[in-house]
C-alpha cells in the first residue's frame, strides 16, 4: 500500500486526493464500488478524520465520487469533459478525442414549417419551411444529449441526400461556403429534468439538465442553424479557457 508522505510541504488531503483519484484511474476501484470509510482511511493513512474528508468532498464535487446516506461513498461514471462551448467542432470530434465512441440515432429528418421562434433566429418569413434534424447522441453507447436542430430550407436542401447517422451536420454544411458554419452564437442554463429527457435519457425527474442553445452564422452572418440541445448534467461538464487580451 502505497503511503502519504508528511515530510513534503503537499497538504495530506491532497496527497490522499491523487491516491484514491490514481487507485480509480487504475481501476483498483471501479464504477459502482465502495472505498473505504472516513474512519478506515484515517486509520490506513494514519491522519485524522477532517483531512480524509476534505479529500473525498473534492472527489465529490469533481465528480469521481457520489455519497449515498447510511451506506458509503460510491465510484461514480466519470464526466465527459468538453470543448462545447468554445469549440465549432463537431460532436463526434470531440468525443473521438476523449478516447471515447460516438454514435448516432437520427428520429426525425423531415421538412416542415418553421415554428415562430426558429422563423424569428433564423431571419425567415412566418411559416417558411426548414429542415428539421431530431437526434439522440451516444458516448460508448450511453444517451448523453438529445439535438433539435433547424436548417433553412432554402439554402441546406443538399443536407437531405446525407446520412446523419454516419455523417455530421457541420462537415456537411461546410461542403458549401454559403452554409459553412463560422461562428456560433450560445445561450447557456440548467434546467430541471423533464417527461422528455427521462423518457430518451435515462433520467429521473428533477435531475440536472445542461441546455444550450445555439445560432451558427456564416461567413456573410446570415443565420444557418438553430439548435436546442439537452445534455445530461451529470454525465457532462463544459470546458472554458479565457485568456487576456493585449
Amino acid at each position: 500500500m502505497e503511503k502519504l508522505d508528511k515530510s513534503v510541504p503537499i497538504p495530506l488531503y491532497f496527497q490522499l486526493k491523487e491516491l484514491v483519484l490514481k487507485q480509480i484511474k487504475e481501476g483498483i476501484y471501479r464504477v459502482g464500488d465502495s472505498i473505504p470509510t472516513e474512519k478506515e482511511l484515517s486509520e490506513m493513512y494514519d491522519i485524522s478524520r477532517t483531512t480524509v474528508r476534505q479529500a473525498i468532498t473534492e472527489l465529490v464535487q469533481e465528480g469521481w465520487l457520489y455519497r449515498v446516506k447510511s451506506k458509503g461513498t460510491f465510484v461514480r461514471t466519470p464526466k465527459i469533459s468538453q470543448s462545447f462551448i468554445q469549440a465549432l467542432g463537431s460532436f463526434n470530434d470531440q468525443i473521438r478525442a476523449l478516447g471515447m465512441n460516438p454514435t448516432t440515432e437520427v428520429m426525425d429528418f423531415e421538412v416542415i414549417e418553421a415554428p415562430e421562434e426558429v422563423a424569428e433566429h433564423l431571419k425567415l418569413e412566418p411559416k417558411e419551411k426548414v429542415i428539421y434534424i431530431h437526434r439522440r447522441r451516444f458516448a460508448d453507447n450511453e444517451p448523453i444529449v438529445m439535438v433539435k436542430t433547424y436548417l433553412p430550407f432554402e439554402k441546406c436542401e443538399f443536407v437531405l441526400k446525407h446520412d446523419l447517422v454516419k455523417e455530421s451536420l457541420y462537415p456537411v454544411l461546410g461542403m458549401k461556403k454559403e452554409t459553412q458554419i463560422n461562428k456560433i452564437r450560445r445561450f447557456i442554463e440548467a434546467v430541471e429534468a423533464e417527461e422528455y429527457d427521462m423518457e430518451h435519457l435515462q433520467l429521473e425527474r428533477g435531475r440536472a439538465i445542461q441546455q444550450f442553445i445555439s445560432i451558427g452564422f456564416n461567413m456573410q452572418d446570415e443565420p444557418i442553424e438553430y439548435s436546442l440541445a439537452r445534455y445530461r448534467g451529470d454525465k457532462n461538464r463544459f470546458e472554458i479557457i479565457i485568456s487576456s487580451t493585449k
